[in-house]
């Protein structure tokens, strides 16, 4: 299986990382640019505010409100 690499803010998966960075641009980031989830690959993702589970980082990250995180967004438990 190959490895996917992440953007943290919108959670588009990438081959490699240098299509990461290079990529286009992302609608989520205040850089408009994308930024590396470096955590492990994982079955299931963990929002670290609330500990809800996620099936997919994409899903984490671009799912509902978290009501305890500070920025109201879920956030990757390392």
């Amino acid at each position: 299986m190959a490895q996917k690499f992440y953007c943290k803010c919108c959670g588009q998966s990438f081959s490699s990382i240098k299509d990461l960075v290079n990529g286009p641009t992302c609608v989520k980031s205040p850089s408009k640019k994308h930024e590396l989830y470096e955590g492990a690959e994982k079955t299931k993702y963990f929002c670290k505010w609330c500990g809800q589970s996620f099936s997919s980082f994409k899903d984490l990250v671009t799912g509902p409100t978290c009501v305890k995180s500070p920025t109201k967004k879920h956030e990757p438990a390392l």
